[in-house]
Order: structure tokens, then C-alpha cells, then sequence
């Protein structure tokens, strides 16, 4: 089978629909991380069962690749460049309505999994987890069946018990707003985001005090924190 890697989207010449003999498809898998080890890594360990259609390394390039390439899931990293991995999961859905993704992530804070289970994830787990547990996520997104990684799950029921509101808040910035706050969190200028997303820049310089006014916050440090706190750039 020709493998693919990140950085490039191309389909494999596995299985891809019903073949000689009447072999069921394989679930095609999309995976999007910017380690190109990790995505490599991925691949070997489905790529036995599944078809691994090909590798992306930020948001918007997965957006891109799924309008392609039309994946039955997704495998995202959530602390992804340009379009963080819960924000191109959220536009990922509306494209894709039965598309199924799995997130994982550093990030062990259940906020973050609550906010990717709106969305609908059909899982959530840590890049510590142990190789078993990714392909019982992948079998039970494929089942439609929802998994959260047992660590996280447990917190995040504990702190329902305690607060049943406070798994379900909502954020209030708009999706343009929080495009605009990873991309100066990940050091862009406002010229720089201007012209990626094909604004004036001062929309952008609207659109940043909206939001350091929106999170309470008076600096670009701040800034900075809070989208690193919410896993919306990538931790190296």
C-alpha cells in the first residue's frame, strides 16, 4: 500500500468500496497532527485495519483535505497551527454532519473534552494513551459509540456532581474572533492576519479588543495565556 505522509493528502490504494469477492470498505481515516512522527506513527498502527487516506498539519488544511478526500473520520490533534483542532472540528462538522473524530491532545483539562463532545466528537483522548486504547476509540467511533479516555472521564464526573452547569458553558467569541486570537497567540502581526484571512487590518484590530474586552484580559500576554490554557496552539 502506498503510505502517505504529513503535509500531504493523497488516496491510498487500499480497499475503498466494495471489491472483488464483496470485501466490505474499509474506513477511510484522515489524520490531522503537525508532528509529522506522531502522524507516522498513527498510520502504522491503523493502516493494518483501516485506510489511511492521508495526513494534514493545521485546520485549515484539513478542512481542505476533507472536502477532498470525504474521510469517514478524522483523527485530530486539538493544539494544531493556523485553525486550532476544536475549531476545525466544529466547521469539520458542518461540512461533514456524519463525519465521526477523534481528538487527542496533551491537554488533560475537561473543559477542553467537554467543549469537543458539544461539538461531537466521537472521542477524546490523551497522546499518553496507550496504543490498545486509540484503536477501541477508532472501533467505537466506527460502532457509534462515543469514548472519553477513563482519566479524563472520571474528572469530568466529578466536577458534574459538584456543578451539573458546569460542563455545558459556552464561550462567547464569535468563530472569526477565536481565528483571530489563535493566530496572534501564535505570534502572527496584525498585518499578517490580515492578509491570511483577507480582512482589512482594522477589522483585525476590531476584532482583537472585541475579544481581550470579551475574555477580561488587558494584554497580549493574556491573550497569549488564555488560548495556551485552552490547548489552541500547539505545545512543542
Amino acid at each position: 500500500m502506498a503510505r502517505t505522509t504529513c503535509g500531504l493528502y493523497a488516496r491510498c490504494m487500499g480497499v475503498a468500496m466494495y471489491g472483488d469477492g464483496g470485501r466490505m470498505k474499509r474506513t477511510r481515516i484522515l489524520l490531522a497532527d503537525d508532528h509529522t512522527m506522531i502522524c507516522a506513527g498513527f498510520q502504522k498502527l491503523l493502516e493494518p485495519e483501516y485506510e489511511v487516506i492521508g495526513s494534514v498539519r493545521d485546520g485549515r488544511a484539513l478542512l481542505q483535505a476533507a472536502a477532498h478526500l470525504k474521510p469517514d473520520l478524522a483523527l485530530v490533534d486539538v493544539g494544531m497551527p493556523l485553525l486550532n483542532g476544536l475549531d476545525a472540528g466544529r466547521e469539520l462538522k458542518k461540512l461533514m454532519p456524519n463525519i465521526k473524530i477523534i481528538f487527542l491532545t496533551m491537554n488533560s483539562d475537561p473543559d477542553i473534552a467537554s467543549e469537543a463532545l458539544r461539538i461531537g466528537a466521537s472521542g477524546y483522548l490523551l497522546k499518553t494513551s496507550q496504543e490498545d486504547e486509540l484503536l477501541l476509540a477508532v472501533q467505537n467511533a466506527v460502532r457509534g459509540i462515543s469514548y472519553v479516555t477513563p482519566q479524563i472521564a472520571q474528572t469530568m464526573e466529578q466536577i458534574f456532581i459538584r456543578d451539573p452547569k458546569s460542563l455545558t458553558r459556552q464561550r462567547h467569541l464569535t468563530d472569526r474572533q477565536v481565528e483571530v486570537l489563535q493566530m496572534l497567540a501564535e505570534g502572527r502581526s496584525m498585518k499578517e492576519i490580515a492578509y491570511i484571512l483577507q480582512i482589512s487590518f482594522r477589522t483585525v484590530r476590531f476584532h482583537k479588543y472585541r475579544i481581550m474586552e470579551e475574555l477580561g484580559v488587558g494584554s497580549l500576554a493574556e491573550l497569549v495565556q488564555y488560548a495556551i490554557r485552552h490547548s489552541m496552539i500547539p505545545q512543542h
